[in-house]
């Protein structure tokens, strides 16, 4: 018999610029791990494992992170998934509820970032997007630009010889997930903008302009993770919603054959974990109203649509024309303003998202409610590579 597994708590801090703010990663974690557990209702004695991601930090961070929560004994794991750390981490943490190997597990993740583009740590060892990038420079001219936008602005670009996407396209999604951070507390950036600036905003990579790329950022998200059981003898029923179905992907024999940017950027990896989450959840994208999706760039977004079956491949564009990715659309895609806007710390993306829908599920988002929403749907991916696709719907 399968283990339905349940959030029982989740807790965000703001999402920073890096350097703005006087604090260190144990103090994100303490806040954003806090919260989760004051949410849920339950004290961190009653957590079994802890799975906690980051990208940038020292060994056993994880241990010093949660720590900050108390210091029980228990496995904490540490997690690493370039940006898809956060819902690894939940990945992870749902797979040790729902095998029955523990009834309570927490996901934490943050990331204390440095200013400006990523960049490589050690420079004396082979970087793990080479054999990525020897697939793309062939394809795409590469001028020196930070790699992250190249390998995103050239899928892009793919995708207008193929099928006609516009660059306004794109821009509009931006111009759509500054807008929708408005009325996000927690998010990086708040401040909207017109699609004229969108568009005239520094190029970074055709077509992709500084307003339609993530910013790094320093931050911290956190879920906890229970079983039916723990819900049940807990009566956590109030505040828990199901994870129906979840599925992680890493890159397969056609992200190095297929000689096309867009599968080098991770759109089969997504695909293919959507469809096995859909399918875990018995559900389907008709039957979700509100999805958090990897805009690490806007270029992502659009592609995404298509993955995770928005769109009909190479109608993404014609989505962001229709206005279903937004208020009083078909869907309402990243109401937190996604990492656009939200911000993008690497290790607690996944977890924030895990927040927003959460919130969105309980009736709890305020000024970003979608109505009536029954289902939701949350893609987080991480080149070299995974995805994870994660379905949640009500617990009852």
């Amino acid at each position: 018999m399968s283990i339905r597994t349940f959030v029982v708590g989740v807790g965000m801090t703001k999402f920073e610029k890096p350097g703005s703010k006087e604090w260190d990663y144990p103090d994100m974690a303490r806040e954003a791990g806090t919260k989760a557990l004051e949410d849920a209702g339950v004290a961190y004695d009653r957590i079994q494992q802890a799975y906690v991601g980051y990208v940038y930090g020292e060994s056993t961070s994880g241990q010093r992170a949660v720590y900050e929560l108390g210091i029980t004994g228990i496995p904490v794991i540490n997690v690493n998934n370039n940006c898809s750390t956060g819902s690894t981490a939940l990945f992870l943490a749902r797979q040790a509820v729902k095998s029955g190997t523990v009834d309570c597990a927490l996901a934490l993740g943050f990331e204390k970032m440095q200013k400006g583009s990523l960049g490589s740590t050690y420079e004396d060892r082979e970087q793990p997007m080479l054999n990525h990038l020897k697939e793309l420079f062939p394809l795409f001219e590469w001028g020196g630009e930070p790699v992250a936008p190249y390998m995103f602005g050239a899928a892009g670009r793919e995708h207008m010889e193929k099928y006609g996407t516009t660059p306004e396209q794109f821009a509009k999604i931006g111009w759509k997930n500054h807008k929708h951070s408005v009325n996000n507390p927690y998010a990086q950036f708040q401040e909207e903008y017109s699609l004229d600036d969108i568009k005239a905003a520094r190029v970074v990579y055709e077509p992709l302009t500084k307003l339609q790329c993530s910013p790094t950022s320093d931050g911290s998200g956190a879920a906890v993770i229970a079983s039916e059981r723990f819900v049940d003898e807990h009566d956590l029923w109030d505040r828990a919603v199901e994870i129906a179905g979840q599925s992680m992907v890493t890159d397969t024999k056609d992200t190095f054959t297929d000689k096309s940017a867009i599968t080098l950027v991770g759109a089969k990896m997504s695909r293919l974990a959507a469809e096995q989450a859909y399918e875990e959840a018995g559900m389907g994208a008709s039957d979700v109203q509100v999805v958090e999706l990897h805009d690490c760039f806007s270029t992502n977004e659009l592609l995404t649509y298509e993955a995770l079956g928005l769109a009909a491949e190479g109608e993404g564009g014609k989505l962001v024309d229709s206005g279903d990715n937004t208020y009083g659309g078909r869907w309402v895609v990243n109401p937190s303003g996604g990492l656009i806007s939200k911000g993008h710390p690497l290790g607690a993306t996944g977890l924030a998202q895990c927040s927003e829908l959460t919130w969105q599920l309980r009736g709890q988002a305020d000024k970003r409610q979608v109505e009536n929403v029954t289902g939701a749907l949350q893609h987080n991916i991480g080149l070299g590579g995974a995805a994870v696709v994660t379905v949640y719907k009500p617990a009852r």
